[in-house]
């Protein structure tokens, strides 16, 4: 599948990514001629508890000096995302404060992984996710934001029915095609298509899938294994038992089939890289940037 028109959209990168101190990462992600970045704020110094109104405002001023902007923030807090009826408060008060600083920031997009949605709606942890992503699709919506789950651990068209069944779209898609391609085995073009609606953000990131996974042995679940937890996600991309993240136009996500989805859905936001493996990231991106730039 050709492109109708070349790329549009703005290029961004997990500055987390580049494995450096936050503003050394940030310099170097505009030398490498990135348009934005994304920025992990979980824990440590980019935490919001963290993060004093000045140092939010210095931030916001350095991001500014570089010609950057921030493209998204990432609020994962890992576990099983809002399966547990009683972590969910705790998680939930989290989220909005991430949400806060990313409209302080001035971005209105937090991605996120939910844990995985159950089959059945009538499932306590369906229902229980449900009611943690409606309120903060609530609160998002009153700032004007988008809280956005990472696709991956799920098939779009599940993905979608859940977000079909919120009062309002303050929950959102951030669109990761490698998750897809190496986990649920979905078809990251049509899950554009299906997801339509609600896509905010996107990965560009690849990745191939050697045999079948049980996606809750990636993202574990409730009363099945750990939860999400990066480290481990990082030792399988590396490992390639079941899939494998890799460079750019190496593995199995069909990248002009994917933007042009885009394009057809008439997506104008970021296409931010993502590298979580690789010995020497740096390069890694750099490539990367110049692989999208072919269909720019």
């Amino acid at each position: 599948m050709k492109l109708e028109q070349k790329l549009s959209n703005k290029i961004g990168i997990i500055v987390d990514s580049l494995r450096m101190p936050i503003r050394e990462g940030l310099k170097t992600a505009k030398e490498l001629g990135a348009d934005g970045v994304q920025i992990y704020v979980v824990k440590g110094e980019m935490s919001p508890e963290n993060l004093s109104s000045s140092a939010r405002k210095d931030l916001k001023n350095y991001i500014d000096s570089l010609g950057l902007e921030i493209s998204a923030l990432c609020g994962d807090l890992g576990g099983h995302g809002f399966q547990d009826a009683q972590l969910n408060p705790e998680k939930i008060e989290k989220s909005k404060r991430i949400l806060d600083l990313a409209v302080e920031l001035g971005t209105n997009i937090v991605t996120t992984h939910i844990g995985i949605i159950p089959d059945e709606p009538s499932d306590p942890i369906y229902e229980e996710m449900q009611k943690a992503c409606d309120e903060l699709g609530i609160y998002a919506k009153s700032l004007n934001a988008y809280f956005a789950i990472e696709t991956g651990p799920e098939p779009s068209a599940r993905l979608k029915s859940f977000l079909d069944s919120l009062s309002t779209n303050g929950v959102s898609v951030n669109f990761d095609p490698a998750n897809m391609v190496m986990v649920t085995g979905d078809d990251p073009a049509q899950g554009v298509k299906l997801l339509k609606d609600y896509i905010v953000h996107t990965h560009v990131k690849d990745g191939v899938r050697y045999r079948e996974v049980d996606p809750r042995d990636v993202y574990g679940a409730l009363g099945y294994g750990s939860g999400v937890d990066h480290e481990k996600i990082a030792q399988m991309v590396t490992a390639g038992e079941y899939f494998k993240e890799l460079p750019l136009g190496q593995g199995k996500v069909d990248f002009p089939a994917y933007f042009a989805a885009l394009q057809e859905i008439g997506y104008e936001g970021y296409l931010t890289i993502e590298r979580e493996v690789g010995t020497n990231p740096l390069q890694d991106i750099s490539d990367a940037i110049k692989f999208i730039k072919t269909y720019k």
